[in-house]
């Protein structure tokens, strides 16, 4: 009964951020058809641990063939969204680009996701996330000073930038589409949205609270109240002491609230103020630092990894994690507080529901033996 219930979306299969936009929306209540292409599938059945292909069935298509992509418009005429993520132009040569689709649902939505946009010197080149945050100016400044840019996995581009950027347009192209009874295309375009993530650091800029060079900020491994520690065991602690009274709390539970020190904005200082501070984590392990800031006024958190973060109280509690089919995993976000979203299955196999997903969405029996013999599902 997610807030999204009732709304069908046909998802034509690809990787990184067009699963995720479609995992958010079946997520949140929505029932999402997974395309896939017929070479995909191999017969196989039962759950995979592609967790970004959770939620959602899959139907596999011949989209080489006249009647694959007859049948896949069909399901278009149903839809209210379309997701797709290939290079420009690919969709439009296999029969299925916006206008052809439009004409035939002129409700559809229409989410085109891709690194560089539909148009511009670079729409037709290859590229992954690590190359559309760097032109963005999203990678430089990430990293600590005398180092080289640091990727922060593929979180701010295919994600960050792209997916949700694709997921929140469509929501809004929804939205719209109830006032003026039309669908439109929506463009995301990971450089777009990851550019987009910058606009606080661009208003810094502007402001002169932003130094160019990496690892001289306060937000960027710079500051010593901000940044990540080892501990005595190896393993690592955050700090986030910005506002004075936890800066202040952060020196009491080091034990340096007693020492004549540099005042915390002192930035010409902050180098030196950093390996003090280090050299008193040091001293302790990650488990004892939480016993000594956990839940204080500090702004601290262990740093957990994926496996560690399962087990945290917090996130027990909250149910921030999940499991389905026996696979551990994030739970759906945000949450609401009456139409609550919920994971509709595990990750499907290529084309395993291809004749009961068609048949649901109005595909006659005779007509799906038909597509089988003709090879155009599969």
């Amino acid at each position: 009964m997610g807030p999204l219930e009732g709304i069908r979306i046909i998802e034509i299969a690809g990787i990184g951020p067009g699963p995720f936009c479609a995992m958010m929306l079946s997520d949140m209540g929505a029932e999402v058809l997974r395309i896939d292409r017929a070479e995909r599938v191999s017969g196989a059945k039962g759950p995979t641990a592609d967790l970004l292909a959770r939620g959602r069935r899959s139907v596999g298509a011949n989209l080489k063939s006249t009647a694959g992509v007859a049948v896949v418009l069909d399901l278009i005429e149903r839809a209210d969204g379309l997701i797709e993520g290939f290079r420009p132009g690919v969709m439009e040569r296999l029969g299925l680009g916006p206008d052809v689709c439009l004409a035939r649902n002129p409700r559809l939505v229409y989410g085109r996701m891709t690194g560089w946009g539909q148009e511009g010197p670079m729409a037709q080149a290859a590229g992954h996330d690590i190359n559309y945050i760097a032109l963005a100016g999203a990678l430089e400044p990430i990293g600590r000073a005398g180092e080289a840019p640091l990727p922060p996995l593929n979180l701010v581009g295919d994600f960050g930038g792209g997916a949700m950027m694709l997921a929140f347009g469509m929501a809004c192209a929804l939205v719209e589409r109830q006032r003026s009874g039309r669908g439109q295309v929506v463009d995301a375009a990971m450089v777009d949205g990851a550019a987009l993530l910058m606009t606080m650091f661009h208003g810094m800029r502007h402001m002169g609270f932003w130094d160019e060079r990496r690892g001289y900020n306060m937000l960027d491994s710079g500051a010593h109240f901000y940044d990540t520690y080892a501990c005595k065991d190896g393993k690592y602690i955050s700090l986030g002491s910005i506002e004075p009274q936890f800066y202040k709390e952060m020196l009491e539970r080091l034990g340096l609230a007693g020492e004549t020190l540099p005042h915390q904005m002192d930035k010409a200082r902050w180098p030196e103020l950093k390996k003090k501070v280090a050299a008193v984590i040091a001293t302790r392990t990650r488990d004892q630092w939480c016993a000594i800031m956990e839940g204080t006024d500090v702004c601290f958190a262990p740093v957990l990894s994926m496996t560690e973060a399962l087990d945290h109280p917090h996130n027990k509690l909250r149910g921030t994690f999940t499991e389905v089919a026996g696979l551990s995993q994030p739970a759906p976000a945000p949450r609401f507080s009456r139409t609550r979203p919920e994971i509709q299955g595990p990750p499907a196999q290529a084309g395993e529901h291809t004749d009961d997903a068609l048949r649901d969405w109005g595909v006659a029996d005779a007509r799906v033996a038909e597509l089988r013999a003709a090879g155009a599902i599969a």
